[in-house]
This record gives C-alpha cells, sequence and structure tokens, in this order.
C-alpha cells in the first residue's frame, strides 16, 4: 500500500488498529496486502499501522478520526472504567482498542443479522447483500461494493434475501428496510434520545431484541453507557462479579437486564468500552 496520509498516534491519544478491527464490533474490514481494507460509506479505505504511525489510503484525515473516534480521550475512559483486576488486566493487554463510529443503517441490519450467528457468519451475510445489492467500488485493492441503502433492500422479496444466506433474518431485514423508508429520520430521532428511550425505539423493529439494541446503541449512537450482554459476556459477569449458584440455563430478560444494569451502575458511563475490552479479551483467550 502507497500512504497519501500519515497519522500520528501517541500515548496520550493511544490507538491499536488490529485490535479495533479485529474485536468483533465490525465485519466488513480484512488483511490485505499488509494493511487493513475495508468499505465506509461509498469508500474503499486501506489502513496500515506502523508503531506510531498510521498510513492511509482512501480517505481524507477528518474521516478517519471521526470512523475510529481518535478525537475522544480514551486515557480517560479507560481510567473511568479500571475498577477491578479484571478489566485492568484487559485494558493493559488491548490499550488502543476504540470503538468505531458505524453508520446507523449498515450497523441496523448487521446486528440484525449478527444474531445466533458467528462473526465469519455473519460476514458472508452482510458481503452477500452488498456484493449482490451494492453499488461496485473499484480500488487498488481489488472490487468491493458499498453496503445496499434502504430503499434498494425495501424493494426485494424475502426470497432475494435469503439467497444471501440470510435464513429467518430476511423477513427481519426486509422489515426494517422498509420501516426505514417510512422514517427516514428515525436515526437522527434515536441519536437524540436517552439510552432507555433508544433502546424503546429500536426494539420496535423487528428481531431486535435487547442485545441487538444495546449493540446497536453503543456502535452507531455512542450511547456509551450501553452493554450488550451475550453468552460469553453473561458468563465473565456471573463469574466474577455476580455470583449465581444454580444452573447455567438460558439467559432471561429479567437476568439480562440485572447484569446490563449492574454493568452500567458499576463501570459508570464508558461501561460500553468495559463491555468491549472484556470481549476482546475472552476472543484473545480463545485464539491463544
Amino acid at each position: 500500500m502507497i500512504p497519501v496520509l500519515q497519522i500520528t498516534i501517541s500515548d496520550t491519544r493511544p490507538f491499536d488498529l488490529a485490535c479495533t478491527l479485529d474485536c468483533g464490533q465490525l465485519f466488513r474490514w480484512r488483511r490485505q496486502e499488509g494493511a487493513w481494507v475495508g468499505v465506509v460509506g461509498d469508500a474503499v479505505i486501506a489502513v496500515r499501522q506502523e508503531g506510531s504511525t498510521l498510513c492511509v489510503a482512501g480517505a481524507e484525515e477528518r474521516c478517519i478520526e471521526h470512523y475510529f473516534q481518535l478525537d475522544l480521550d480514551l486515557p480517560a475512559i479507560l481510567a473511568s472504567i479500571d475498577r477491578d483486576p479484571l478489566i485492568h488486566a484487559a485494558i493493559v493487554r488491548h490499550r488502543g482498542l476504540r470503538l468505531v463510529r458505524q453508520d446507523p443503517w449498515e450497523c441496523l441490519i448487521s446486528y440484525i443479522c449478527a444474531q445466533n450467528a458467528s462473526i465469519p457468519f455473519i460476514r458472508c451475510m452482510i458481503e452477500n447483500m452488498a456484493r449482490c445489492y451494492g453499488v461496485p467500488l473499484s480500488s487498488p485493492w481489488g472490487t468491493y461494493y458499498a453496503f445496499p441503502p434502504p430503499e434498494v433492500l425495501a424493494s426485494l422479496e424475502v426470497d432475494d434475501l435469503r439467497r444471501c444466506s440470510l435464513g429467518y433474518r430476511s423477513g427481519y431485514v426486509l422489515d426494517a428496510a422498509r420501516r426505514v423508508c417510512e422514517d427516514p429520520g428515525w436515526a437522527g430521532r434515536i441519536d437524540a434520545l436517552s439510552f432507555e428511550q433508544g433502546r424503546r425505539e429500536l426494539m420496535a423493529f423487528r428481531g431486535v431484541g435487547r442485545k441487538v439494541a444495546d449493540c446497536i446503541l453503543l456502535f452507531a449512537f455512542q450511547k456509551f453507557d450501553s452493554f450488550p450482554v451475550d453468552v460469553w459476556m453473561r458468563r465473565v459477569i456471573r463469574e466474577h462479579y455476580l455470583p449465581c449458584e444454580g444452573p447455567d440455563r438460558g439467559m432471561s430478560c429479567r437476568e439480562y437486564d440485572a447484569i446490563a444494569g449492574f454493568a452500567r451502575e458499576y463501570f459508570g458511563e464508558y461501561a460500553g468500552y468495559a463491555q468491549e475490552y472484556l470481549f476482546a479479551d475472552i476472543r484473545a483467550g480463545q485464539k491463544r
């Protein structure tokens, strides 16, 4: 990759590109030719980190700053959630991981697809939709595809989406696309709401439950007090923070709310950052 832009990272503005892009919050970036290449909006962007320098092609500095939230005071955020040895170890191992500002529409559909699916399968579903219904984008790294806008997906039928391997999620995606087309101001309205109000709005979409809504609020709307709880996060909280006796049955809505509520109170306004650091540590442990 021949960089056209260099951005300096420092101890006061830490950033770990690989950890950020490989921690499970995003699904459209992949390693290629020594860089990470992904699609942001209608642009194909390649980014490589060399120590304290980000080498970027395909985007302006303000785009990178905004997308990777380099404008946030990450050291202060991490200091606020550094409450115990478990989260401290995760912070030390993954320092520089940042939450990314995702497009609300793409994030909504991505996390509707993400339920009951592995990360490779989520990537497959999203890539299938982009290849079939998105605009092709030429780049030095090959042809990529923009994520299809709501009006394109809204014009399809359920069987069209099933051919993208969405399975039962096809109806949810189609309904979401048609709802967004009928309510183009949905994202701005949710952005202005509190966490609880925004969650209620998102859960009005078919196929959006507590966890999906919490992911969308965290990744697309920067509601940093959102704490999505999946099976792994539930296990961590039960083992280290809220000891629970008895069989490990499926998680009820009541238990979900208890875990998420505890985390928001314990970690504070940046509980979502604690969630992502703990989750990254779980994934890294599985790979070791």
